[in-house]
């Protein structure tokens, strides 16, 4: 960890002959690569790119082995050694490169000729003609090299032997290489930040999912699992990181006179390629008591750690780590948890077994400047990624097809970790509107997909990248906690442990959980209407989730596959018939009833029947995934007590009953009027919980009327229900001047001041104003609360103009702290100022005005606003090329930006832009080719919903701000 925390010194002299007999040819290498002037977008004129008969793109029906996307199961890698030399410093050409070598040694499981390893964008020396050297282990003789050469479109080094690798044979293949140490967040990469006025340069990795191998030659699928030797040779004044504890580092010298450091590493775990991790960089840390079992080290920028931005993380992750190894009931695999804030990074957070990367604001957190959403951020995070050190690392799915169960536990489960790490914040609710409400609005679509994919339709690195949306990380979150809830938790966690034992450092389908989950369940006497997996299996096959409507005068019980667009067709036959095994939990008049299965499309169940003071609500915390729908007396009763007596509803209900409500509306299942009603007893709310579920629901409102006459009265009606909020946050905090005590009341306060402002809640806008002002006044001494800062900023730039505007930027610029950074970038697209909003789309193509990683999200922003939408979506269109290649692809956020530019549309005119634009860049659209069919059927039907609600909602609306009923 800290000083003299190595493995062994005895140890590290072995590493000393490597350095040396290998610093003078990764030196000639990278004299080759500086002659390489294209970046790589090619293979090296050294090599043969090509062999006889080799198409420019991999056919539809391909012929040969090195024209699949899948390897063949011939071969299987037993470990990697691996040096690599990253720089730090441009060579003549202005390019920043790494070079280095590698040696993986493999098993021949089947006879054959052929050996196919993964390689994308590395250039080769060359061995007598060929890009490798083969030799066979324990003194047996290797098959002699007949031809090699680099099948680009399907990213594998192809070498052919003149006679076949014999089964149960053991050979060596060495590759020399060099690559470029490229900006674009993927594989081996640089990435830069400011420090003191100093351009700092740091080489750090993202190998997940299909991206290891543009770092070195390998067998680049999760199931080929091997054990990884690293070492890396870096600049003196710099430190090297990766999964494994380093050996003590030695000092070298390289033929042409330069002192470096060379820093070996202790053989990893047997894991998975996406897994590895390495880093070179001058970062600062903390870490845990040297006496603690696990290592914890937290790494960041020194100026970051020396203001104790990383202590909150090594505070929770000790504890986040104890809770999972009692979860699990296994302990921490791995002898020390490193975690590293990099500036530059496109996902979140990555679980590297042993070096779990993050984005900053996801590591990182100041009290003095952070609010408390950044504080849960980490927090959720942290849990996240820890858990995946057992579920996904120790044990890891076979392909990228059960991505869902992967991402979709660990989203799950990391809510608990961070309820036992903050147990007043009350986590374990907090899912439901973080997680599933929202995936739900996804999945309600006839272009949705299932969770689990059939491996065959999973086989090119774009198709991978599609899977990573919310559907995998949100929807697997929400059907694995109705699992858990329904065999209960303490089950569920027996046959985690069971499963994990079972599979531990060996790859899995989903039906291994099933089968060790249905063990506990037989185990502890659970009785269920069928097998998990009989259950599971609609839940995870078919896309979509069901509508349960009960009638509760008759106790009747019906279910139907729930579109937004009643009137979208489903093209894609599910084996169900998009019927499931429903899980119905409710209660009677407060009182909670058994739980019952809906197992059939229609049902009856006498209990549901209700008499005159009577009112049923269904799906209790939401803990099953669907939505519920009631007879018209019903749907009375429930809002006279939410009118009446709304404590006597749980919480998470309230909030189900207008998500639900106004979904269904959308639906045409309901009536709008119906929808809209949920929110009248809003005025007498101070939860937290029903009031976001309601500002979202709100929002499609505003989204669809905010360019109309509704716009107006809706606005009135909102400023009703807002202001006994806005006026009970006003002395609750002593005049804005305290912090609310309650973790969701300090959320409310800002959904209190973000629709004051927005409504013209009387004295609302002065305040944020006079507030931002005091700041402008005084640079260095910024008084807003870290909580109401992104509202504040946002409403005050809103009211102001270029000055403000500017003020912010600068101050976006000069911020130290991600999380403020991120507040003001989001910030700065509230303008209503055109010139100012296009300047700022353009900066978002400028990665010295904004970082590679954050101009999706920018762009995004702009298009939230109803003045910047139409820019935002003309500049996508002029620069899609431009933003394709550098951001899209195999970025994870690419599809979001179709999303979020296209939420507002709902007209045909924008529909038919929207259509030709996809046609026009078909061969273009790569991961969010699924987002733009989203987009197509969301605009589809927004303009149904417009045309069918307007005048009712603009009548309702006038209604209600006039006192009329």
């Amino acid at each position: 960890m800290g000083k003299g925390f190595f493995i062994s010194k005895v140890v590290a002299v072995v590493c000393v002959v490597v350095a040396i007999s290998a610093v003078a040819t990764i030196i000639a290498l990278s004299v080759v690569y500086a002659q390489e002037k294209s970046k790589n977008q090619e293979t090296p004129t050294t090599a043969t790119t090509a062999g006889p008969g080799t198409q420019t793109t991999t056919p539809s029906t391909p012929k040969e082995p090195w024209q699949r996307y899948r390897l063949p199961d011939s071969l299987s890698p037993i470990s990697y050694n691996v040096t690599l030399w990253p720089r730090l410093t441009p060579n003549t050409d202005g390019l920043y490169i790494f070079s280095g070598y590698s040696t993986v040694l493999f098993t021949c499981v089947k006879e054959t000729d052929l050996i196919l390893i993964h390689s994308n964008k590395l250039n080769f020396t060359m061995f007598d003609g060929y890009h490798a050297q083969l030799k066979a282990v324990d003194g047996a003789s290797a098959p002699q090299l007949k031809k090699s050469w680099l099948e680009v479109p399907t990213q594998y080094l192809v070498i052919q032997l003149s006679s076949p690798l014999q089964a149960g044979s053991t050979y060596e293949l060495f590759t020399e290489f060099v690559g470029e140490l490229a900006d674009d967040l993927g594989g081996f990469y640089r990435s830069e930040y400011d420090e003191d006025g100093v351009r700092k340069i740091l080489a750090t990795t993202q190998m997940q999912p299909t991206d290891a191998r543009k770092a070195f030659p390998c067998f680049d699928e999760p199931a080929m699992k091997a054990v990884f030797h690293m070492t890396l040779i870096h600049p003196h004044g710099t430190v090297a990181l990766s999964n494994s504890m380093n050996y003590e580092p030695i000092n070298i010298t390289t033929p042409d006179g330069l002192n470096l450091i060379q820093t070996s590493f202790g053989p990893t775990e047997i894991m998975s390629t996406y897994l590895l991790a390495f880093v070179v960089c001058d970062f600062g840390f903390i870490q845990s008591d040297l006496g603690a079992n696990v290592l914890i080290r937290i790494w960041a920028r020194k100026k970051a750690i020396e203001e104790g931005q990383g202590a909150y993380a090594l505070e929770k992750t000790g504890p986040i780590l104890s809770f999972f190894e009692k979860y699990y009931k296994i302990p921490y695999p791995l002898k020390k948890s490193d975690q590293i804030a990099l500036p530059d990074f496109s996902a979140g957070a990555m679980e590297n077994w042993g070096l779990i990367t993050y984005r900053e604001t996801a590591l990182l957190y100041n009290p003095a400047v952070s609010s408390n959403g950044d504080k849960e951020w980490v927090a959720t995070v942290i849990s996240h990624e820890l858990a995946h050190m057992w579920f996904g690392n120790l044990v890891t799915t076979k392909w990228w097809n059960d991505l869902w169960l992967n991402e979709g536990f660990a989203t799950y489960v990391s809510y608990l970790g961070a309820n036992y790490a903050e147990p007043d914040w009350n986590m374990s609710d907090l899912i439901v509107l973080n997680e599933i409400i929202g995936v739900m609005a996804v999945d309600a679509l006839a272009s949705s997909h299932p969770l689990s994919s059939k491996e065959a339709d999973v086989m090119r690195p774009e198709d991978i990248n599609a899977l990573f949306d919310s559907i995998t990380y949100s929807k697997g979150a929400a059907v694995l906690r109705m699992l858990s809830s329904f065999i209960t938790e303490e089950v569920f966690s027996n046959g985690l442990n069971t499963y994990l034992e079972e599979f531990k450092y060996k790859n899995t389908v989903y039906q291994d959980l099933w089968k060790n989950l249905q063990t506990a369940v037989d185990n502890a006497g659970i009785q269920l209407p069928h097998s998990v997996e009989v259950i599971m299996n609609r839940w995870i096959l078919q896309m979509g989730f069901p509508v349960v409507t009960i009638d509760t005068k008759t106790g009747k019980i019906s279910q139907k596959h729930f579109l937004l667009n009643p009137d979208s067709v489903v093209d894609v036959p599910s084996e169900f018939n998009y019927e499931w095994f429903v899980p119905i939990t409710w209660i009677k008049t407060g009182a909670a009833k058994d739980q019952y299965w809906l197992l059939t499309k229609e049902a009856t169940n006498a209990d549901m029947t209700t008499g005159d003071g009577d009112w049923l609500i269904a799906n209790i915390d939401m803990k099953g995934f669907y939505r519920v729908n009631y007879d018209s007396e019903n749907w009375d009763r429930i809002l006279t007590k939410l009118s009446t007596q709304h404590q006597d509803i749980p919480v998470i209900n309230r909030a189900q009953i207008i998500d639900d409500a106004f979904n269904l509306a959308r639906a045409k299942i309901v009536s709008t009027t119906l929808a809209l009603s949920t929110t009248r007893f809003l005025n007498t709310e101070l939860e937290y919980m029903p009031w976001q579920t309601a500002t979202r629901n709100l929002d499609y409102f505003v989204l669809m009327f905010d360019r109309s006459e509704v716009y107006g009265p809706m606005q009135g009606y909102i400023n009703k229900k807002v202001t006994p909020l806005f006026k009970h946050f006003e002395e609750l905090t002593a005049n804005w001047t305290k912090i609310p005590e309650k973790h969701t009341d300090q959320y409310n306060q800002v959904n209190a001041l973000s629709w004051g402002c927005s409504t013209g809640v009387d004295g609302c806008k002065e305040l944020t104003t006079a507030w931002f002002k005091e700041w402008m006044d005084n640079p260095d001494n910024n008084k807003i609360s870290p909580n109401l800062r992104t509202t504040v900023y946002c409403s005050a730039i809103a009211e102001g103009g270029a000055v403000e505007w500017d003020f912010a930027w600068k101050m976006y610029k000069s911020a130290t702290i991600a999380s403020e950074a991120e507040k003001l970038l989001y910030a700065l697209s509230c303008t209503k100022q055109p010139w100012l909003l296009n300047r700022y789309l353009e900066y978002c193509l400028d990665p010295t005005m904004i970082r590679k990683q954050d101009a999706t999200f920018t762009i995004n922003y702009i298009a939230g606003n109803p003045i910047g939408q139409p820019l935002a979506w003309d500049f996508i269109r002029a620069n899609w090329a431009h933003i394709f290649n550098d951001y899209g692809g195999g970025s994870m956020s690419f599809g979001r930006l179709i999303s979020g530019v296209t939420k507002r549309f709902s007209s045909e005119f924008e529909y038919k832009q929207l259509l030709q634009f996809k046609e026009d860049n078909i061969n273009q659209l790569g991961s969010a080719a699924s987002s733009f069919e989203q987009a197509l059927e969301r605009t589809k039907a927004n303009m149904d919903w417009v045309a069918l609600n307007k005048e009712l909602v603009f009548d309702w609306f006038t209604s209600e701000i006039s006192g009329t009923v």
